[in-house]
């Protein structure tokens, strides 16, 4: 699979100027749309000069602006493809005696984290390990497995983390409980589900920090969201994958175990006590 607009924009951010920065920054809260309107309406929308998307397209290796659409188009088509419409796709053959739904999760783990740079996750742990952050954690319908194990795991390391289950009723109430220090990790991958971007919309007018893992068309979440992880999902099959979003999850709690080595190991020694 090619690489996507939304990683191209992570590879390259920290070498962008503040007016392509801004360009980025606006397709990224707009995605895919913004980048389908045309050269003046997307420098409007961005605040920059039509010269400056261009610059910008350019920066991440398109010719020119319609060759930057026609990529748009092809992942707006791909984030809008439901399993039944996969259904019927042509599957590859083994090779070696692998099965391809294998070798494609092994290939979505390794650009995933191509494209997921060290600062950034050690951006996410320093929110994560804020002792007077309160965590929440969330997702949809196929990737709330994800956010409820590393629940399971930040409980071992840390306080005051919750897994929002249930009714979207009860993740409203819990806004109240949420604040500025605060830190919300969603887990949403196509199609994406409109009451956790209700929620989330909620949370950041309160000035939550979030953290969203999404796959490589980007859940409309991405315009509250502080970090966005993009994840490779996409196999050989009518469903999509989450493995490299456990993956990234685990990375995640392994850092963040080892940032708080002295406190998250007096805790997990409490804990085995308490058994």
């Amino acid at each position: 699979m090619k690489t996507g607009v939304a990683e191209l924009i992570s590879d390259r951010m920290d070498s962008m100027p503040a007016g392509e920065r801004r360009a980025a920054q606006a397709l990224i809260a707009g995605y895919p749309v913004v980048g389908l309107k045309t050269v003046a309406e997307f420098s409007q929308v961005a605040g920059v000069s039509s010269p400056t998307i261009l610059r910008f397209v350019a920066r991440l290796g398109f010719h020119n602006y319609p060759e930057f659409q026609a990529a748009l188009q092809d992942e707006l088509a791909a984030q809008l493809q439901s399993p039944a419409s996969r259904a019927g796709l042509p599957q590859p053959s083994r090779r070696g005696g692998v099965p391809p739904t294998v070798e494609a999760t092994l290939e979505n783990i390794h650009e995933t984290f191509r494209h997921v740079s060290e600062k950034q996750i050690a951006d996410m742990v320093t929110l994560l390990s804020n002792p007077k952050a309160a965590v929440f954690l969330i997702g949809g319908r196929f990737t709330d497995p994800v956010a409820h194990y590393m629940a399971a795991h930040l409980t071992i390391i840390r306080p005051n983390v919750l897994h929002l289950a249930g009714q979207e009723s009860n993740w409203r109430d819990r806004l109240i409980d949420m604040g500025k220090r605060d830190v919300l990790l969603i887990f949403d991958i196509r199609r994406y589900q409109e009451s956790l971007a209700r929620f989330a919309e909620k949370a950041h007018q309160r000035g939550v920090h979030i953290i969203l893992f999404t796959d490589q068309w980007l859940s409309p979440i991405a315009r509250f969201a502080r970090h966005v992880v993009v994840g490779r999902t996409a196999v050989p099959s009518p469903w999509d994958s989450s493995a490299a979003l456990f993956v990234v999850a685990e990375t995640l709690i392994g850092e963040l175990t080892r940032r708080l080595e002295a406190d998250s190991a007096r805790r997990i020694g409490e804990m085995e006590g308490l058994r």
